[in-house]
């Protein structure tokens, strides 16, 4: 049974390629649309840097359903079925705000592992290299 395309590539959230030069990023990237990543610590530190660093200050989405729909637009998702699955899993409305990163830390990770679910599904989650990651996204910058 091979892994989803996101645990592959040491990137949970399936962040797609870009102009941004991720720390930790692998020096062959073979996957046409996704980022690779040399640890999957650093696939989780790009991705929560995205949702508390880009999403919620720079964009200023501070609800489920703000950030899934900037995430995962419907042009290319099921958003509704995802915004609806990643506020079952965490307990948070999809209209509730988050609250500020550095204060609620545990419902960002919540939010961060639910769509790792929504992307990947449940059998695939490493919540320690999870918890790294996040320890690794609120050291410094991208």
């Amino acid at each position: 049974m091979s892994l989803p395309r996101g645990i592959r590539n040491n990137n949970p959230l399936n962040i797609r390629k870009s102009k941004d030069k991720w720390k930790g990023l692998s020096i062959t990237q073979n996957d046409p649309s996704f980022c690779q990543f040399e640890t999957l610590e650093y696939g989780w530190r790009a991705a929560f840097y995205l949702l508390t660093r880009t999403y919620y200050h720079k964009y200023r989405l501070y609800t489920i359903r703000s950030i899934i729909s900037k995430w995962a637009p419907p042009i290319e998702n099921k958003t509704d079925a995802y915004i609806a699955n990643v506020s079952r899993l965490t307990g948070i409305a999809p209209d509730e705000p988050i609250g500020i990163p550095s204060d609620q830390p545990a419902r960002w990770i919540a939010i961060g592992r639910a769509m790792a679910i929504q992307e990947n599904g449940i059998d695939s989650i490493d919540d320690f290299a999870m918890l790294r990651g996040w320890s690794l996204s609120r050291e410094d910058v991208k």
